[in-house]
C-alpha cells in the first residue's frame, strides 16, 4: 500500500499543489512554519476524514477561501484507489471514493492504512489516561473498520446517557429508567474491551522483543491493559457484559448526582513497565521515548498481520527528538515501507538511505523537489 500521487487547492497555506511521492522514502525538508506538517496532515485527512490537529474542518480552508479539497491517488492490492475530500466552512463535508460519495465518515477508516508519529507520540507514555485511550482507538480502528463503528456507537449512547443524568440531576430518575441505555451501552462496551485485551496482548508481545533491541537487551518492557471494568476473564462476552451491567447499577446513584457515567472502556488505560517500574510515573524522559518508539514500530507490524499490507507511515519532526542512535533504529526498520518524513535540516545520518529517497524543500507554501532518484 503507498500514495502515488496528492493534490491539494486551497488547503492551508496551499493555494495548489500537486505531488508524486516515493514508495519508499519521501523527505520534506525546511524550517518551521513553512507548510511541512500540512502535507501530512492532508495525508492523514485522506485516510481518515479528520486532522490530528484540529476539530474544527473550517481551519483546513486557506483564509479568504470558500472551501479546500484533498485528492489522493493510492495503491491498495495492485489497484488504484481514488480519495476526493471536499471542506466548507459551512457544510459538512464531502467524501468520495473512486467517485462514489460516502454517507458516513467511518465509511473511509480502513481504506488507507496511515499510521502517524508526532513528538507527541514520544510523550505519549507521560501524559494523561486519555492521550493513551485515544492511541489505542486510533490504531485499532486502522484496522479494524467494525470496532471504528463500535466505538462510535459507544461514544453516543454514553453521551445520551450522561445526558439523562445531567437532566435529572435535582430529581434523580429511578434505576428502570435507564435500565435499557444500560444494555446497549454494555453490549458495545464489551465488543470494545475484547478488541482493546487483543490488541494490547499483540502490542506487549512485539514491543517487548522491540524494545530489547533498542536497549541492547538491557531493559525488559512489559505493557498491560487496565481495564475499567474488573474481572479474571477479559476474553469472555458474557463475563464481561454481566459485570460491566452490574457496575453500572451499583455506580447509578453516585453517578445520578455527578452527572456522569464513572464505569466503562471510556475509563481505561495502559500500564507500562521497565524492569517492573512504572514508568508513566517514575520512568526518565529517555525511557519514556525508547518505550514509545518500540510502541510505534510494534504498531506497524500489527497492522501489517492484520491486513496483509505495509500501512504508509508519517513522521512529523520525530528526529529531532531522537538521539542519533535512536534516528537509525527508526530508519533502518522502515525499510520497503512508504514513509512520509519532515524534517528541519537532512542529518548525515540518515545519507545512507538517501538514495532511495524524494528530497522535497518545503517554503512558505511552495514546495520543490530536489532528487528524484528511487521509488516507482
Amino acid at each position: 500500500m503507498y500514495i502515488k500521487k496528492i493534490q491539494l487547492e486551497n488547503y492551508r497555506n496551499y493555494k495548489s499543489l500537486e505531488l508524486e511521492l516515493s514508495d519508499e522514502l519521501n523527505i520534506f525538508v525546511g524550517n518551521n512554519a513553512q507548510g511541512k506538517t500540512n502535507i501530512l496532515e492532508a495525508l492523514f485527512v485522506g485516510g481518515f476524514g479528520k486532522s490530528f490537529r484540529t476539530s474544527k474542518d473550517q481551519d483546513l480552508v486557506m483564509h479568504d477561501q470558500l472551501y479546500a479539497k484533498i485528492s489522493l491517488e493510492a495503491v491498495r492490492e495492485e489497484t488504484d484507489q481514488y480519495i476526493d475530500i471536499r471542506l466548507t466552512h459551512k457544510k459538512k463535508k464531502e467524501i468520495r471514493v473512486n467517485n462514489y460519495y460516502l454517507n458516513r465518515l467511518s465509511d473511509l477508516i480502513g481504506r488507507l492504512n496511515i499510521i502517524i508519529f508526532s513528538p507527541e507520540d514520544l510523550r505519549l507514555i507521560k501524559e494523561g489516561p486519555s492521550d493513551r485511550r485515544k492511541f489505542i482507538d486510533r490504531e485499532l480502528s486502522h484496522i479494524s473498520p467494525k470496532y471504528c463503528h463500535q466505538l462510535i456507537d459507544y461514544s453516543r449512547l454514553l453521551k445520551q446517557r450522561n445526558q439523562l443524568l445531567k437532566d435529572n440531576f435535582s430529581n434523580p430518575l429511578p434505576y428502570e429508567s435507564v435500565e435499557i441505555w444500560d444494555e446497549q451501552l454494555a453490549e458495545k462496551g464489551t465488543h470494545i474491551i475484547l478488541s482493546r485485551n487483543t490488541f494490547i496482548k499483540k502490542l506487549d508481545t512485539l514491543s517487548r522483543l522491540m524494545h530489547r533491541r533498542l536497549t541492547n537487551g538491557k531493559e525488559d518492557l512489559e505493557i498491560n491493559y487496565i481495564c475499567n471494568i474488573k474481572t479474571q476473564n477479559l476474553q469472555d462476552y458474557d463475563t464481561i457484559y454481566k459485570e460491566f451491567k452490574k457496575l453500572l447499577k451499583k455506580q447509578f446513584n453516585s453517578d445520578s448526582r455527578r452527572g456522569f457515567t464513572s464505569v466503562g472502556p471510556h475509563r481505561d488505560d495502559i500500564g507500562l513497565f521497565i524492569d517492573k517500574i512504572d514508568i508513566r510515573h517514575f520512568g526518565s524522559q529517555g525511557q519514556q521515548r525508547t518505550a514509545a518508539l518500540s510502541m510505534k514500530l510494534s504498531e506497524i507490524e500489527i497492522v501489517k498481520g492484520e491486513t496483509g499490507e505495509n500501512p504508509i507511515l508519517l513522521l512529523d519532526d520525530v528526529m529531532s527528538e531522537l538521539d542519533p542512535s535512536r534516528q537509525n533504529d527508526l530508519i533502518r526498520s522502515l525499510r520497503h515501507i512508504q514513509t512520509i518524513i519532515t524534517v528541519t535540516e537532512i542529518n548525515s545520518l540518515i545519507d545512507q538511505y538517501l538514495d532511495h529517497a524524494r528530497i522535497y524543500h518545503v517554503a512558505e507554501g511552495t514546495v520543490k523537489l530536489e532528487s528524484k532518484s528511487g521509488g516507482s
